[in-house]
């Protein structure tokens, strides 16, 4: 393909092209490629900028240690960032960018950062604008349990996992990449009791032998990984050190090892004439592998016998180095530092480590897990007669490539007195970017310790913490874990929802309809049209019901609501809400008085177990004089609601004598034979009522409403037409239009809080803060383009911004963002709820909602779009 691959060899498939874009340049590689390899192979040497210099930057390394080669891949939704060029296997179709510049890559903008550089020293951010002093002082989570949990898929790994299986023990092995003697052993893939688990790297090590990994295919899908295991092998393997020179940090700079790595398993030569630098023999057999495999070595720098090399020469590729005053022309440098064994795992099990003197690195010693470390993560290496060269005295001499820390910021670290390890990691940045410290660490600690005049031992070595390479949000929040984790509530009516084409969501713990059809937008369209205009019924057995007694019971109740529920008369229902001690909404209900001191209170289903808890600390910590009894009777009562223009008929034919309650009123008799709670409650603003039935007679209820309503034209709706419903009303919901920082007074709810009593939170509501008048209000939004559903969670803007679908975003002030968003058959159009800054002061104005590439006009508008 280019004269950089090689003509045969490495573990490639030449007979699979796989076409892939970087930076929108069209290029090609083969199958069982990396990203980093393909890069390479067509002469893309420069991948990126640095964090803080935005020096150029190329591939250092072949792994997970890799600190320079950082990309974004994929597009829209499916963008996964600061991704590691080395550890991304290619596939057709591949669409990555460089990180870290504007414009472009070529020509970055903020590379004049480095001629910045003498402002940008260690700990610039903490003493920029601080003069005077006297001013700053004023995605799916399968858990497995197993006798052994191996980590690392190397020699050492596979010996140890075949040892234990041998013997009948239940293995798991976990190797991160690809491809490893584990995961090529016929052997080991043989034995039933055995696990191998390819691309999966273990990220985290918690108390009690619970490890947690990530598990990606070829194509970037991932599944989360837990283990408890009885025992724990790790055999992370070591690696190698770059060596602290002047201008290390060159695209055409690498390790030795990684060089060896792309020229044996990816047929790729990074260069066509290397330098090697070493302080130890193991760079020698390098240089010797180099020739065999036809690459020309101009030199091996050799720190034990003479001249070091000062600094490299070129601009966006190393062209020379200069050892010793003289210039020696190369298009590849390989650096071969010694060995660091890979202990972050061992250190999260809170394993204690020790400096081995003669291999100049860190080693395991003691861990109070059940845990064992072997191979060369044990130091289990020969020394290879390595001698400390811990920095070359040179400008711009790299020791953390990822955070711009070089050699004198670390010298200037210690004169200003940050001589412990943490606060010097904290000071400098080192070791806080995503690769941890893995290539910077020991050469940081070394120069740490020579510049305050102690030993490495002395010096320590800072903590290691998950996760050992960065873990993408959406793996830790994703849901998918099937019917066995988790316990799963139902309700007494859902075998009949399942029967009749339901889907499910997830609601709290509870399954509740979603819509109901195969296609959810046609389903929830039917449903909402039908609530309107004829009759539309809904499980409603999941809303939180806490029955409620005592003599204090009313007084209780106006403590913890925000309006007054002790002058109820009994028989009628109110709403009332709920607000934290900061003023904001907690949750939200009707309770309804069915005696002097009994009542039903609802909550939303989310929100049921929380409301118990937070009554019962109210009335065991703050009023423990009340005589007061909470109990959760959420599924004693099986609830139907009923809606629509023709609810009253419906009710007529089964509940003769019940269709006439009044709004917000409550009655008890026998609906279609059975006892029943009858409430005149809407959440739809249709006429409505909620009928709550013993919970084993729910599905009978719900039958006879689904037979008697038929002939009005009855359709059964999910959670998704309830919230269309109740958007077209105005009505919130906690949770969608509330995030913990809103209060009754931005939804508009002024009416539901009391005047004249106290209740929690009732202080914070009267803070200035609270009160003023540019906070977040809710408002309604019609977009220009009726058709155009807006997505819930969007920001909204007073200026024409878009998106931008790459790199190039500026700062655009954000006035609001959107709650609720739905096409509503009723109105004929999209619309959607919003909290914005001064809302109600702007309704009838325009915003617009930035989407990627283009900006959507809203006009905002009262939030009640039905009446």
């Amino acid at each position: 393909m280019t004269a950089f691959r090689l003509p045969d060899g490495g573990r490639i498939d030449r007979s699979q092209k796989l076409r892939f874009h970087f930076d929108g340049r069209p290029l090609e590689g083969y199958q069982g490629d990396t990203l980093a390899s393909a890069l390479l192979a067509n002469d893309v040497f420069l991948v990126g900028r640095s964090f803080k210099y935005h020096r150029p930057r190329g591939v250092m390394s072949a792994g997970a240690e890799e600190t320079n080669a950082l990309v974004a891949v994929g597009e829209g939704g499916r963008l996964d960032t600061n991704s590691r060029a080395t550890m991304v296997e290619l596939y057709d179709g591949l669409v990555a960018q460089s990180l870290n510049r504007w414009p472009s890559l070529g020509f970055d903008v903020s590379a004049i950062n480095g001629w910045l550089a003498p402002f940008l020293v260690a700990g610039f951010y903490y003493k920029t604008f601080m003069w005077p002093r006297r001013l700053w002082q004023s995605l799916y989570e399968p858990a497995i349990r197993r006798d052994l949990l191996v980590v690392g898929g190397g020699r050492s790994g596979l010996r140890e996992a075949l040892a234990a299986a041998r013997t009948g023990a239940r293995v798991v092995l976990c190797d991160e990449q690809s491809e490893s003697p584990a995961t090529t052993s016929t052997e080991l893939s043989a034995l039933p009791n055995a696990v191998v688990l390819a691309r999966t790297t273990v990220f985290g090590y918690y108390d009690d032998n619970f490890l947690c990994a990530v598990e990606s295919d070829a194509r970037r899908q991932r599944r989360l990984w837990h283990f408890r295991a009885k025992r724990v092998v790790l055999a992370t393997g070591a690696h190698e050190r770059p060596l602290v020179f002047g201008g290390n940090d060159r695209p055409g700079v690498m390790l030795a090892s990684a060089v060896d790595t792309y020229l044996r398993r990816y047929a790729v030569a990074p260069g066509k004439r290397v330098v090697v630098f070493t302080n130890n023999d193991g760079g020698h057999q390098r240089a010797k592998t180099f020739r065999e495999l036809g690459i020309e070595v101009a030199a091996v720098i050799d720190s034990r016998e003479g001249p070091v090399i000062t600094r490299t020469l070129g601009g966006r590729r190393v062209e020379a180095v200069e050892v010793g005053g003289a210039r020696i022309a190369c298009d590849l440098v390989a650096m071969a530092g010694g060995w660091s064994p890979v202990v972050h795992l061992y250190s999260q099990a809170q394993g204690k480590l020790r400096w081995d003197e003669k291999k100049l690195c860190f080693v395991p010693d003691t861990c109070r897990q059940r845990v064992r470390v072997v191979g060369r993560a044990n130091g289990e290496f020969p020394d290879h007669g390595i001698e400390p060269l811990w920095e070359v005295n040179a400008d711009k001499a790299f020791v953390d490539f990822q955070s711009d820390v070089v050699a004198r910021d670390v010298h200037l670290a210690a004169q200003e007195g940050f001589a412990s390890v943490e606060h010097f990691k904290r000071y400098t940045t080192t070791g806080m970017s995503t690769d941890q410290g893995k290539t910077s660490n020991i050469n940081a600690l070394a120069i740490l310790a020579g510049a305050t005049g102690r030993s490495i031992a002395e010096t320590g070595t800072t903590t290691f913490r998950p996760p050992y390479t960065p873990v993408a949000y959406g793996v830790l929040a994703g849901r998918d874990l099937g019917d066995f984790l988790e316990p799963i509530r139902v309700t007494p009516i859902h075998d009949w929802h399942a029967a009749h084409g339901a889907v499910f969501e997830n609601v709290g713990q509870w399954k509740r309809p979603w819509y109901y059809g195969p296609q959810m937008h046609a389903a929830v369209q039917r449903e909402a049209k039908a609530a309107r205009t004829a009759l539309g019924v809904l499980d409603a057995s999941t809303l939180g019901k806490i029955d409620i007694q005592g003599r204090d019971a009313g007084r209780f109740l106006d403590r913890v609501y925000t309006g007054t529920f002790s002058n109820l008369a009994v028989g009628k229902a109110r709403y009332g809400l709920m607000c934290r001690e900061d003023g904001m909404i907690f949750d939200d209900g009707v309770t309804t008085r069915l005696a002097e001191n009994h009542f039903h209170m609802t909550t939303t289903t989310g929100g049921a177990a929380r409301v118990l808890d937070w009554l019962e600390e109210y009335l065991q910590t703050e009023w423990p004089e009340l005589e007061v009894y909470c109990t959760t009777v959420t599924e004693q009562w099986a609830t139907v609601a009923v809606a629509g223009p023709k609810a009253r008929e419906l009710m007529a034919e089964i509940a003769p004598g019940l269709e006439d309650l009044a709004f917000m009123t409550y009655r008890e008799g026998r609906v279609a034979g059975l006892d029943a709670r009858v409430f005149r409650i809407s959440f739809t603003g249709e006429l409505s009522y909620e009928i709550n039935v013993p919970g084993d007679q729910g599905l009978a209820l719900w039958q006879a409403v689904i037979d008697a309503g038929t002939k009005h034209g009855i359709a059964p709706y999910g959670t998704e037409t309830m919230h269309l419903l109740r958007a077209e009303k105005g009505f919130i919901i906690v949770g969608q239009e509330t995030d913990g920082t809103v209060t009754p007074y931005d939804l508009g709810l002024d009416w539901a809080v009391a005047k004249q009593k106290d209740f929690v939170g009732r202080r914070s509501l009267t803070r200035p803060d609270t009160r003023r008048a540019d906070r977040k209000q809710l408002v309604g939004l019609l977009p220009a383009d009726p058709r155009e559903v807006l997505p819930e969670g969007a920001q909204l803007t007073e200026v024409d911004v878009a998106l931008p679908r790459g790199h190039g975003s500026r700062p655009v002030p954000m006035v609001g963002h959107v709650t609720s968003s739905y096409m509503s058959p009723n109105l004929g159009r999209s619309f959607a709820l919003a909290l914005v800054r001064s809302g109600r002061s702007r309704i009838g104005t325009e915003l617009y909602v930035p989407l990627e590439g283009r900006a959507a006009k809203v006009r905002l508008a009262a939030p009640v779009f039905i009446k």
